[in-house]
């Protein structure tokens, strides 16, 4: 049987499902506590609370721990590059020197970039702040 956790207000008591994480985390699944009674939570800058589950991510700010696909951010960013990681995160697995080099090719072939947007992104200042540039350029591609 699954577990839940109980939360009384006022005279009623709400059962609400308990969630275990990949890593063994436990999170009580508030999700119908609003249309149920009304109330919703209070979290102060998110600080207790799982914004989705993921079979990618696993993160404790408060450990300081990241972990993509099971695997520590240091030991990804020490013995790892941007192919590497960019397979693991989509395949779930590190590749193999012949999976490198398969998906390498393949995002080197699906690289270039369209005529219209390197002028979009050559039409920002010099100086403009990098998240500025990044986050208007997302949203040009839309138009590809």
């Amino acid at each position: 049987m699954a577990k839940t956790a109980s939360l009384k207000i006022d005279d009623q008591e709400l059962e609400l499902p308990v969630i275990i994480g990949s890593e063994g985390e436990k999170a009580v699944d508030v999700r119908k506590l609003r249309s149920t009674t009304g109330y919703i939570t209070y979290d102060e800058g998110f600080g207790n609370t799982g914004s989705c589950q993921s079979e990618i991510t696993y993160i404790d700010g408060e450990a300081g721990i990241l972990r993509y696909r099971g695997y520590p951010i240091e030991q990804l960013a020490a013995k790892s590059n941007f192919v590497d990681v960019a397979y693991l995160v989509i395949y779930g697995e590190l590749p193999t020197a012949d999976q490198r080099a398969q998906f390498s090719a393949r995002l080197t072939r699906e690289a270039p970039i369209r005529e219209g947007m390197v002028r979009f992104i050559q039409g920002f200042p010099r100086g403009a702040h990098p998240m500025a540039v990044l986050s208007s350029g997302l949203n040009a591609l839309g138009a590809y």
